[in-house]
């Protein structure tokens, strides 16, 4: 029987790198229903939003979603798609595996690490009001009813909400991934010493949560500090779990240490639903020109297949992806000039898909 899976192309590369994901996914042979649903600027010019109610109902049948980068305004215009879908469907646990990969263009070459990020809260809620707004004079006198010293005047007001709940269940996440994958530690991440209650609270729930499994090391770490030791000894973490905001951060800094978002898989996950991605940029510069690298989402794929039960073919994936990017004959632009410092001799979007797919035949 074969598994219903939602596909959003994306905007700009994403339906390049949805079209090679597809054919390298069908390639293991795991029979995949796939139900394509667009969504981004291009339908908000005919749709008059940029996710559709389509779009949410597809997923809420499916329960499993792959998506493709869409483009998000910045400083105006619609909020994230990325953020409307994680707030919509709950999916609290935003994972972002960072692996090293031959011929990354990484500084380093054995990176091993895994992020939990919670998507729900913190910052990224949302809530949010413009200097003009009625509401922000009736919180700025609650703060001076509080004692606490009041934003100057003409600020804009930003709400970071962090609750037992949220904190509760990412870092139990973390550790039940540490254990089942035999991970060694997990770290929280966090600003406590100077957020005491947001944070506090955060860090509070992730020692409690530390407590019950006795079989995983734990430890905390302030988020610049955890950043400076991310860049100057990788090694020395293992899982790593943290609030919204720094997770958004501390992400990308793991995907620099493996070569970049080229090269990052992500997953974002909830009770009913899961949801993986690309989480670099829809980069519509290169959009249409079969110049794109889709590893992130191939990887990304290979996770979605993990989540179905299809670990084989998950690791087929995988172990072709090492081999194409360890021979580096049929390898992207991006790839092809980090290992040689030229990028002549690269492959489009479709013959890298190719190379994955023939070894994937191999295997």
């Amino acid at each position: 029987m074969a598994h219903e899976v939602v596909l959003i192309p994306g905007d700009g590369i994403g339906p390049e790198i949805s079209r090679a994901m597809q054919r390298v996914v069908e390639a293991t042979g795991v029979s995949i229903a796939w139900n394509v649903q667009d969504a981004g600027a291009a339908v908000m010019e005919t749709e008059g939003t940029p996710l559709p109610e389509r779009v949410l109902d597809a997923i809420v049948e499916a329960r499993v979603a792959i998506k493709g980068p869409v483009t998000t305004p910045v400083g105006s215009g619609f909020r994230s798609i990325n953020v409307a879908l994680r707030k919509h469907f709950d999916l609290f646990s935003c994972v972002r595996p960072c692996l090293s990969q031959p011929g990354d263009g990484s500084r380093y070459t054995d990176i091993d690490l895994v992020i939990f990020r919670e998507n729900t809260e913190d910052l990224y809620a949302g809530i949010e009001f413009s200097p003009n707004d009625s509401e922000v004079q009736t919180i700025v006198d609650a703060i001076v009813r509080s004692g606490q010293t009041p934003p100057r005047p003409g600020s804009a007001l930003s709400i970071k909400p962090i609750s037992e709940v949220g904190s509760r269940r990412i870092v139990e996440a973390a550790f039940a991934y540490a254990e089942c994958a035999g991970r060694r530690k997990v770290t929280a991440v966090h600003k406590a010493n100077i957020m005491k209650e947001t944070d506090g609270l955060f860090l509070r729930v992730a020692r409690e949560v530390a407590a019950s499994h006795p079989t995983v090391a734990f430890e905390d770490r302030i988020v610049d500090a955890a950043c400076m030791g991310l860049v100057q000894d990788p090694w020395s973490f293992d899982v790593l779990v943290m609030p919204n905001l720094y997770g958004d951060i501390i992400s990308d800094l793991g995907a620099g240490l493996i070569g970049g978002l080229g090269m990052a898989p992500g997953a974002n996950m909830g009770q009913t639903v899961a949801l993986f991605e690309a989480t670099h940029g829809s980069a519509p510069d290169i959009a249409g020109k079969d110049r794109a690298n889709p590893t992130a989402l191939i990887l990304s794929a290979a996770m979605m297949l993990d989540h179905l039960g299809e670990h084989a073919a998950g690791s087929k994936i995988r172990e072709a992806v090492r081999t194409v990017l360890h021979e580096g004959a049929c390898v992207t632009a991006d790839v092809r000039h980090t290992q040689t410092g030229s990028s002549a001799g690269a492959v489009g979007t479709q013959a890298y898909a190719d190379a994955l797919i023939e070894q994937i035949a191999h295997q």
